[in-house]
């Protein structure tokens, strides 16, 4: 399935009483860990859905087993639809430079390898432009370089289903800890991955925000 950017029909929302079209876009973001990615967007004003997957691979097909295995050159990433009257693809740029570590080259947090690294995958040449605008911005609020590259999207994979909406899934799973509901798991994942942790070492109080209005 190719992803190109394109304004779709989604769907229709009650507006004074008319019906509106809703014009989507969509934004793909790898930060590591999908489920993690997947969970610091799907709540956003303005984010319809966020779909966890696999991109930028060579492999004609794409899988948790052989990405995270290594060797396909895909990344775990998110792709996010939106509603760009709500929310600008701008801002959804600003969240993710603060919701990952964009200076490590080598994976994301206790995840590391290939497939966990960060990229921003750019579906038009506007979007493009408006990614390494705000890549500029990130740094300069760092105050260093960071290492997350900015490339054209490929063909975009959907996760297994077993992945998707992890972080809220209340089917359970077999962990270390014995039986738990997933999105227990994935809370303890969270936290012992350090993850937060070091966004907040990184980004003070601009760890995980939008722009202000």
């Amino acid at each position: 399935m190719k992803i190109i950017l394109r304004l779709v029909l989604l769907s229709c929302v009650v507006n004074a009483g008319l019906l509106r079209p809703v014009l989507a876009e969509d934004a793909i973001f790898a930060g590591g860990c999908f489920w993690c990615v997947e969970s610091d967007f799907e709540s956003v004003p303005g984010v319809l859905d966020a779909q966890s997957g696999y991109i930028g691979g060579s492999a004609a097909q794409a899988d948790y087993k052989a990405v995270s295995k290594g060797g396909t050159g895909h990344y775990e990433a998110v792709l996010i639809r939106f509603d760009p009257a709500k929310i600008s693809y701008g801002a959804l740029l600003y969240k993710f430079w603060r919701s990952v570590d964009p200076l490590d080259a080598g994976g994301q947090f206790c995840d590391r390898g290939d497939s966990y690294r960060t990229a921003v995958f750019t579906t038009s040449t506007a979007q493009a432009e408006t990614a390494r605008k705000s890549k500029a911005a990130a740094e300069s609020a760092l105050g260093q370089r960071i290492v997350t590259p900015i490339v054209p999207a490929k063909a975009f994979y959907p996760a297994e289903a077993f992945h998707q909406d992890y972080y809220k899934s209340t089917q359970k799973t077999l962990t270390r800890f014995g039986l738990v509901k997933r999105k227990d798991a994935y809370k303890k994942y969270r936290v012992a991955c350090g993850r937060d942790a070091r966004i907040k070492a990184l980004w003070g109080g601009q760890a995980h925000a939008l722009p202000a209005s």
